[in-house]
């Protein structure tokens, strides 16, 4: 078949057959920018200025102003779902034109980060561990005539450089110099299992549509506390040291398990421990929030 005449798709299979043409990876985008201005336009004709054939995607655009912590969770939160080779970049930088890094984490499981090391990269280094980090050479690596801004990084470096990466403009290397495999992380209370049975655990998100609490605790440690379906567990929640809510609920499969409006203590999406109420907000009832200052403890009861 003459590859002038084959349809698009076969034309790009044939290419990549002779090995005249690459695949781009995904480029996923999260900001902390919302979408009432062109901020997030601007950092997509960016990225398609790059290459016109990028695959681009959004996470989300809607993280509170300045909360890395949030940042961090997203990313946790669906990488995994993404495949090996897929570029994110994520912009909440509070401290952008400072002197904080900005940098692009390769993970163990072959994706890449763009991101200001400012804490963004907590979790996905702890998950998915750190192949390597590279901090991002602006002479090379930043949008053409973009060199006397200094509060768009968003667009003029991270945009620039994940779309050069995702396309293969540029090869993982060529982001910039080596750094040592470590990043800013927030400090927080890891899920643990103490002896007398009590689970301790982060509340480090809300399920925002439903206000629905989340934990760090995953479904192993209910094993090791002895929690099993049907029974009841008491939960404390703090934010630092102040006691915010004290109470009871039954760990179920799913929220029609118990009568509207009652708590319950059941597994998210990712298998992780959760508190709700059937058909309302636990959050907005009881002023919960989350981040990684909110604690929650949970141990079985009668």
């Amino acid at each position: 078949m003459d590859i002038r005449t084959a349809p698009r798709a076969l034309a790009l299979a044939l290419l990549l057959a002779s090995g005249l043409a690459t695949a781009n990876e995904a480029l996923v985008i999260q900001t902390d920018f919302g979408l009432k201005d062109g901020a997030v336009s601007a950092m997509k004709g960016v990225a398609f200025g790059v290459d016109r054939t990028l695959p681009l995607y959004d996470l989300t655009h809607e993280i509170p102003a300045y909360n890395i912590w949030e940042a961090s969770y997203r990313l946790y939160q669906t990488l995994q779902y993404w495949p090996k080779g897929t570029v994110f970049v994520s912009v909440v930088d509070p401290g952008v034109g400072t002197d904080r890094k900005s940098v692009v984490l390769k993970t163990k499981s072959g994706h890449y980060i763009v991101s200001p090391d400012n804490g963004t990269l907590t979790l996905v280094a702890e998950h998915f561990g750190i192949d390597t980090v590279r901090q991002i050479d602006e002479k090379t690596n930043r949008l053409k005539g973009s060199e006397k801004s200094y509060t768009f990084h968003g667009r003029d470096v991270y945009a620039y450089t994940g779309a050069r990466l995702a396309s293969g403009a540029i090869s993982y290397e060529q982001v910039g110099p080596k750094l040592p495999a470590e990043v800013v992380k927030i400090p927080y209370q890891p899920a643990v299992a103490e002896q007398d049975g009590t689970l301790k655990g982060t509340i480090p998100i809300l399920d925002v549509q439903y206000g629905n609490v989340w934990t760090n605790i995953d479904d192993s440690l209910l094993t090791k506390a002895g929690i099993n379906k049907g029974d009841n567990a008491c939960i404390k929640i703090s934010e630092g040291d102040a006691l915010k809510y004290e109470g009871k609920a039954p760990y179920v499969s799913s929220f029609g398990d118990v009568p509207e409006g009652l708590p319950l203590v059941y597994l998210n999406s990712l298998l992780q421990v959760s508190v709700a109420l059937n058909m309302d907000s636990f959050a907005a009832q009881h002023q919960v929030q989350s981040g990684a200052n909110w604690h929650i403890s949970l141990k079985k009861c009668s």
